[in-house]
């Protein structure tokens, strides 16, 4: 069933304050397919998704594109909602959030393609051959330094750098304490720089 369509809120919309067990029930609502419950749980959230979307993204039309997005989201999977695990607002804006981070992962990655390939554009020409080497030096040095971390910092640092994880989302798939993963990924980090001076 298509999401029922909704205008994207404006910077200047005030939002309705929204009740915990009132939004609970509309979500159960939407989960059974009610147009009605998701215009009411509509109003009562897109001002606050919009908010955080903006305070990530800081860019208007981004924010837009993760409300609108995260709310049909909501619409389609309503039923993932567990009240035992938290608000339907924090399960909310846990999605915004998640969708905002994914889009500014990919706004930055596109900024740096282009700037990349500007710098490409007015290169200066070079020995691509010597430059290769020279890579594969490094790459193989940063290699053999992760070898000499420990297991735990090794998975620490490889989920954050390689696979693009932020210290939250490195401790909630650890299931640690975040304070836990910065220290191992700071302990990590120091090793790491220490062993790549002496290579």
């Amino acid at each position: 069933m298509p999401a029922p369509t909704q205008a994207a809120p404006t910077p200047g919309s005030s939002p309705r304050p929204p009740l915990g067990a009132e939004l609970d029930a509309l979500l159960a609502r939407v989960s059974d397919g009610d147009r009605d419950a998701f215009t009411a749980l509509y109003g009562c959230v897109a001002a606050p998704v919009f908010g955080l979307a903006r305070r990530v993204l800081r860019d208007a039309a981004h924010a837009e594109d993760v409300c609108q997005d995260t709310l049909v989201e909501v619409w389609r999977t309503a039923a993932r909602f567990d009240a035992q695990q938290g608000s339907a607002l924090t399960w909310v804006l846990t999605l915004t959030h998640r969708r905002a981070v994914d889009r500014l992962r990919t706004v930055r990655a596109a900024a740096e393609r282009e700037h990349r390939a500007g710098l490409l554009a007015y290169a200066v020409p070079y020995d691509e051959v010597a430059e290769e080497v020279e890579r594969r030096e490094e790459h193989t040095q940063v290699r053999h330094c992760l070898e000499t971390l420990t297991p735990r910092q090794h998975e620490s640092l490889t989920l954050a750098y390689y696979g693009g994880f932020t210290y939250p989302e490195v401790a909630e798939r650890l299931g640690l304490a975040l304070g836990t993963v910065k220290s191992r990924m700071r302990d990590g980090l120091y090793r790491l720089r220490d062993c790549l001076r002496t290579a």
